[in-house]
């Protein structure tokens, strides 16, 4: 059986807050982190506040980067007044991925139990760019990477990958 090769890709990571900066956003750092000890490229990182509009921007921006593969955003994926962070992607997916979601509120649920509920974790297709939507917290975002996007973003993990599934979705 022959083993596949890693492929690197290229990856931005958005922080939405209307608090965090550069330097106090540890969730942000923590995604990079992960994305960099699975072998991928940082090729953007930002903080946008919590508004639809100025998020939809700058994640059309990041699809139509060339480089850009894979987008994460950390925050703005609740249920108050100012989450808006799973409705600005949505607007913009032209294939909704809801098996992410499903998936993190089922590994979420082992942690926090029935809270796991609040959580709009998803991910989305964007024309030919995988967006994927976290809670803000460390721990969510620990979990995402650990335990579905270190094998997702992996074209050697099998039955199937996102990654393998790239250039037929390019």
């Amino acid at each position: 059986m022959d083993q596949q090769d890693f492929v690197a890709v290229g990856c931005a990571v958005i922080t939405v807050s209307d608090t965090r900066t550069l330097q106090t956003d540890t969730s942000g750092k923590l995604a990079i982190e992960k994305l960099d000890e699975m072998g991928h490229r940082l090729v953007a990182r930002s903080i946008v506040p919590d508004d639809k509009r100025r998020i939809q921007a700058l994640v059309a921006s990041y699809v139509a980067h060339n480089e850009i593969d894979v987008v994460v955003l950390t925050g703005g994926s609740g249920i108050t007044r100012r989450d808006v962070t799973p409705d600005a992607v949505a607007a913009l997916g032209t294939k909704h991925i809801p098996g992410f979601g499903e998936l993190f509120r089922m590994l979420s649920y082992q942690d926090i139990g029935t809270s796991a509920i609040q959580s709009r974790a998803d991910a989305w297709l964007c024309e030919s760019t995988l967006v994927f939507v976290l809670p803000g917290s460390r721990n969510a975002v620990a979990l995402a990477m650990d335990k579905i996007l270190v094998e997702q973003l992996d074209v050697r993990h099998k039955p199937c990958n996102f990654i393998q599934l790239m250039p037929r979705i390019k």
